[in-house]
């Protein structure tokens, strides 16, 4: 796919996103995070589901297969989501909830990563950035749960938490099937002593185990 097709399909996909609860009961929680392999020529995602409450890994998986297409800022998840896909396709059971190191609406046309991802798979994802890739906000607050909106003109499109005391904030954004609030409130449940949320964390970390897994 082109870029300018890819773009249409974006377009074409948004409205299809779910910004409204539709959540059932939460027992297994999913993390993802996709890294990269001889010279970005292999497409690594890495999934890693946690046991909720506890957050205690109870699975991990690692796919590989050949990169789809270069990365085009704004065009992430048609690089990243075919190797997703093939990861959640080897768990044993489906999650509950799906993490995703990345966008989810807080994107140009409203499918980011997570968005995207939520589609195919069907189940509530939400998007947890290092960087902002589009929208504006305030200053956040420094205490750790503080946040402060991402808008995008009159829309608001996630938050900026701050996830750790005194560091840099994470962005938040709804990916599939949850309201803003809502995913808020899960990403500050599973924050543990770093500024990211556990399950990312730790797929953050197994993507990055080149060659390993």
């Amino acid at each position: 796919m082109d870029p300018d097709e890819a773009i249409e399909l974006q377009y074409r996909l948004a409205p299809q996103v779910e910004r409204r609860d539709r959540l059932g009961e939460v027992h297994r929680i999913a993390g993802v995070d996709i890294g990269f392999e001889e010279e970005g020529d292999i497409t690594r995602a890495a999934v890693v589901v946690l046991r909720w409450p506890g957050l205690e890994p109870v699975e991990q998986v690692v796919h590989r297969e050949p990169t789809r297409m270069p990365y085009i800022p704004g065009l992430l998840s048609f690089r990243e989501v075919p190797a997703a896909l093939g990861a959640f396709s080897r768990l044993s059971a489906p999650p509950d909830l799906v993490m995703v190191d990345g966008q989810g609406i807080a994107h140009p046309r409203r499918l980011g990563v997570a968005s995207h991802l939520g589609l195919w798979l069907d189940l509530p994802t939400i998007g947890i950035a290092k960087s902002r890739l589009c929208g504006a906000h305030g200053e956040v607050p420094t205490q750790r749960g503080d946040w402060t909106p991402l808008r995008d003109g009159d829309e608001t499109i996630g938050a900026v938490l701050r996830s750790r005391r005194n560091v840099k904030p994470v962005y938040v954004s709804p990916g599939h099937r949850l309201g803003l609030e809502t995913a808020l409130a899960w990403v500050v449940r599973c924050l543990g002593r770093t500024k990211l949320p556990e399950p990312t964390r730790l797929a953050d970390r197994l993507a990055s185990q080149r060659g390993k897994g």
